[in-house]
């Protein structure tokens, strides 16, 4: 059954009229196979901006739309549209948001551990304050996003596209940011260790006072980066051209692994160490889908404060 409910605050009295907006809003978001549950609870005479999204909804058209606080556990939103969406504090654990439109939507303070979104867009887009350990993030566009304070460990974003975006005082341990292209990006108080940033371009971005002991950096473009006062313990350097890097001192390049192939700043040596391996962290695995409520024998299907 597609249900998708028209924007406004209602009052209970008004239940029966947002009945009819709904197959109306509906038509234009969801796709022929859309089956979403919508679970409001009333507080005062209001109906509550908690709003409740499950089962599969792809080529949803939500742009614009108000779902702060929505929980989207274990949904299946494959290609939605989410542009300019508001999803502060919402819950998008273990779903499946693979090619799906957030360019500039709000997802700060969100939950998306575990959840599939390759390939989707977060153009621009809030998600700082956003929990996204284990989440899967491969080739996903990021450019310009903020994800200050972010926690993204165990989560892969290989091939992801992170130019100009922030992730300062983000969680990356373990983190996977091979094949990104991170020109510019902001990674400046992050904590990175033991994550693999193999052949990643990260030209002109700064990890000052970034936590990076026992990454990866083989094979990536270090031109104009910013090491200031950055951590790199083991640090594996290998074949690694850090010539034209920022920031750099011996100290820091005497606790790092290299070999012959290792280019750095004129003066600066570096030490071939024995055994250079990486220790993976597994990622948590997906929480199992929720079982799906039992529906009621009658449905009064609302949804609140759409934003429109």
């Amino acid at each position: 059954m597609k249900q998708l409910v028209a924007p406004s605050i209602l009052r209970c009295s008004a239940v029966a009229l947002a009945l009819g907006a709904a197959a109306a809003a509906l038509a234009a978001a969801g796709s022929a196979s859309a089956e979403v549950t919508f679970q409001l609870g009333f507080q005062d005479r209001d109906v509550a901006r908690m709003v409740s999204l499950g089962g599969t909804c792809n080529n949803c058209e939500l742009s614009g739309r108000d779902l702060t606080g929505a929980a989207f556990t274990g949904a299946v939103f494959i290609n939605a549209t989410l542009i300019d969406a508001n999803l502060r504090g919402a819950e998008l654990v273990g779903s499946n948001f693979s090619g799906s439109d957030f360019s500039r939507a709000d997802l700060s303070g969100a939950e998306m551990v575990g959840a599939n979104f390759t390939g989707a867009n977060f153009t621009g887009a809030d998600l700082s304050g956003a929990e996204a350990t284990g989440a899967t993030l491969v080739r996903v566009r990021l450019a310009g996003a903020d994800l200050t304070g972010a926690e993204l460990t165990g989560a892969n974003l290989n091939g992801a596209v992170l130019a100009n975006a922030n992730l300062s005082s983000a969680e990356l341990n373990a983190t996977t940011l091979a094949n990104v292209n991170a020109r510019s990006a902001n990674f400046s108080g992050s904590e990175i260790s033991m994550s693999n940033l193999s052949n990643g371009d990260f030209g002109g971005a700064s990890f000052r006072e970034a936590t990076l002991n026992g990454a990866r950096l083989t094979g990536g473009n270090f031109a104009g980066t910013d090491f200031r006062n950055a951590e790199m313990n083991r640090v594996d350097v290998r074949g690694t051209d850090l010539s034209g890097a920022r920031g750099l001192n011996q100290e820091q390049i005497g606790r790092t692994c290299g070999d012959s192939g290792t280019r750095l700043p004129a003066g600066l040596t570096v030490r071939v160490c024995r055994g250079v391996s990486m220790v993976r962290i597994a990622p948590p695995a997906p929480p199992a889908a929720p079982v799906p409520p039992v529906p009621p024998r009658v449905r009064n299907l609302v949804v609140a404060n759409a934003g429109h």
